[in-house]
C-alpha cells in the first residue's frame, strides 16, 4: 500500500482547496473609509469604481450605506428618498445604517439635529412599508464590513428566490410597470391608474395635464418620446 505524503508540495495542493476571495464593488467615495480597510484586512477582493447608484454592489445586491448622522441629514434634505428609488433598479437592495453603538439614532427628545424622534420612527417605517427597502443596523464600521462579507459569501442559489414569488395580479402588474419610471412611487402610480385607468391613457395624456396631477414628476414621461 502506498501512502501519499500530504505534507509534500503536491499533497498540499490536493488537500488545500483554493477559494476565490469574496468580491465587493465599492463606490470611489468610499475608498478612504474604515469599512474598505476592514474588508481588505478580512480578505475581500474590493474593487473601487464609480457607481452612479449605491455605495456597494455585491453580486446582484445594491447596498446604500449611511452613518447615523448621514441618515438624519439625508432624511432632512430628502436626498435619501431619491437614493432609495435608485437602488431599486437592482434585483436586491438594502439600506445599511452604521454606528448605532456610537451615536443615538433617536431618543425621547429632539436630538442634535432638531428632529423629533417620532419623525425618525415614521421615516424608518416609510422605508420599510412604502419603499419596501430592508434596513440593517450595524454597531460600527467593523460590523458593517462583517455584514458585507457575509453577503458576499452567500451562495447564489440561496439568494435567488425570485422564482418563488407569487404571480402579480392585473392591478399589481400595471402598478409595477409605472413604478419602473424614476420618481414614480406606489402612491403616484395608484393615483394615475385610478384616474386614467390604463397605462396607454397615461402615456397619451399631455405632460402639462399630468403635471396638474403629480407635479414635476410628470416630466419623466418625456422619455417615451426620446430616441435610443
Amino acid at each position: 500500500m502506498i501512502f501519499e505524503n500530504i505534507f509534500s508540495e503536491s499533497g498540499r495542493k490536493k488537500q488545500i482547496k483554493i477559494r476565490e476571495k469574496p468580491k465587493i464593488i465599492a463606490d470611489h467615495r468610499e475608498k478612504n473609509s474604515l469599512v474598505i480597510s476592514e474588508l481588505i484586512e478580512q480578505g475581500a477582493d474590493v474593487q473601487i469604481k464609480y457607481l452612479r447608484v449605491a455605495d456597494f454592489i455585491i453580486k446582484d445586491t445594491a447596498v446604500e450605506r449611511k452613518t447615523v448622522s448621514d441618515f438624519i441629514n439625508s432624511m432632512i434634505n430628502k436626498r435619501l428618498i431619491t437614493q432609495l428609488q435608485e437602488i431599486k433598479q437592482y434585483p436586491s437592495y438594502l439600506l445599511l445604517i452604521e454606528g448605532v453603538n456610537e451615536q443615538e439614532l433617536y431618543n425621547d427628545e429632539p436630538g442634535e439635529f432638531g428632529v423629533h424622534p417620532n419623525a425618525i420612527r415614521g421615516f424608518l417605517l416609510s422605508i420599510l412599508l412604502d419603499f419596501k427597502v430592508p434596513i440593517i443596523f450595524t454597531k460600527d464600521y467593523e460590523d458593517t464590513a462583517r455584514f458585507l462579507l457575509v453577503l458576499a459569501k452567500r451562495k447564489e442559489k440561496e439568494a435567488s428566490i425570485r422564482a418563488l414569488k407569487r404571480a402579480r395580479d392585473k392591478k399589481e402588474s400595471l402598478q409595477f410597470i409605472l413604478e419602473g419610471f424614476p420618481g414614480i412611487g406606489p402612491k403616484t402610480a395608484k393615483k394615475l391608474l385610478k384616474k386614467y385607468k390604463t397605462i396607454k391613457s397615461i402615456i397619451n395624456t399631455d405632460i402639462e395635464e399630468l403635471k396638474k396631477d403629480i407635479g414635476k414628476k410628470a416630466g419623466i414621461f418625456k422619455l417615451l418620446e426620446e430616441k435610443y
